[in-house]
């Protein structure tokens, strides 16, 4: 890698960004779905100040015991404090206690790195807000907004507590509202819901755009799926669709390119075309105003089915591009990203797909 690692910086030259560290990370037997995704994080820069804040304010406190929000702040704290600017860092400690928290990471098979984002964030939070009650100072710096983390649930002696806003949640959730009209009455009924990712279905030579607004299609719920209205108190045919209420600071789209197929009785991989811009519009909001977004990371799966391949990722840092995969780190040209749609035959041997992508708010700067 010191060869590598060279190479990048004579690449990048004078042009190298002060303070920035571009450094791989070690794979310890198919966690390279694990480092695709801290690389990913690593580079959501309001997310990875806000952990190195938490984690310096940490240190100075009392000892508590180890747990995966400290082993993430530990290990992105190492890459940045780095004498070097670039080389390999094995992210030991993490991969270990990752293991130790969750059986589902322990195997040496083939992981999802969506699941894997999933559990982290959410594993994140409960930490979070496991401390909230230690850490009073917190509820009096937050801001009086009420956001959802999910339903609110009432608390074993029935009073309910308003959910802890965290700054994992300022970074990633957003809200959807799910609205149902009453196609008798014209009642609107809507429900919100909390997200820290989209999934979206995804079709043959499509685009994310195409694949929002299909997320927002309106569905007629009838026959069957008739819809129990409380003001007509029956079954009534009705009109539901899903909107975004409050789109997240930092909007992670999952493309769904594992598929079950009935027939063949196991899961598919969907090679398909899915065009992603390097800048996002979204217009599926309840207030319909376009929210734009500026694309900064994608998790790529490398292979031809869902249970092995690999996983890279390629990031946005200063205006460069860079390719992530394990120890190797390069600059790549921004064209480069294009490769990573899929492909517009089902036989390619093109099989670099993009899974996740990562975009950030080009909005009024909302870092908490």
């Amino acid at each position: 890698m010191g060869a590598a690692g060279s190479k990048l910086e004579k690449a990048l030259g004078d042009q190298f960004p002060e303070g920035e560290r571009y450094f791989g990370l070690e794979n310890f037997g198919n966690t390279c779905y694990c480092n695709s995704v801290l690389q990913a994080l690593y580079f959501c820069v309001p997310f990875r100040e806000q952990l190195l804040e938490y984690y310096s304010n940490y240190k100075n406190g009392a000892d508590a015991e180890e747990n995966l929000l400290i082993c993430l702040a530990d290990l992105f704290t190492q890459i940045s404090s780095q004498k070097k600017k670039t080389g390999v860092i094995a992210p030991k400690r993490f991969v270990q206690r990752l293991k130790k928290q969750n059986e589902l990471f322990r195997s040496y098979m083939h992981q999802d790195a969506h699941e894997f984002l999933n559990f982290l964030l959410n594993e994140l939070v409960d930490i979070l807000e496991k401390e909230a009650p230690t850490a009073k100072n917190e509820a009096e710096t937050s801001p009086p907004e009420k956001v959802a983390n999910g339903p609110k649930n009432p608390q074993a002696n029935g009073v309910q507590k308003e959910p802890l806003v965290t700054w994992v949640h300022k970074n990633f959730q957003g809200i959807l509202t799910n609205e149902t009209r009453c196609l008798r009455c014209e009642t609107v009924t809507a429900r919100d819901e909390t997200f820290f990712d989209l999934s979206l279905d995804i079709e043959q030579n499509s685009s994310i755009t195409s694949c929002l607004k299909n997320f927002s299609s309106t569905e007629t719920l009838n026959a069957e799926d008739k819809f129990f209205c409380d003001k007509c108190c029956s079954l009534q045919e009705a009109q539901k669709r899903m909107k975004i209420k409050k789109p997240p600071h930092i909007l992670v789209i999952h493309l769904k390119r594992f598929k079950y197929i009935e027939q063949l009785g196991r899961y598919k991989k969907l090679s398909y075309r899915v065009v992603f811009p390097l800048e996002l519009k979204l217009s599926n909001t309840v207030e319909d105003a376009d929210s734009e977004y500026s694309l900064f990371a994608v998790v790529v799966h490398v292979g031809s089915g869902p249970n092995h391949g690999h996983y890279v990722s390629l990031v946005k840092s200063h205006n460069h591009w860079l390719f992530f995969d394990d120890e190797n780190v390069e600059m790549i040209d921004e064209s480069a990203v294009q490769t990573f749609f899929g492909s517009a035959q089902e036989y390619s041997s093109n099989t670099d797909h993009g899974y996740i992508l990562f975009y950030e708010s080009l909005g009024a700067n909302k870092n908490c």
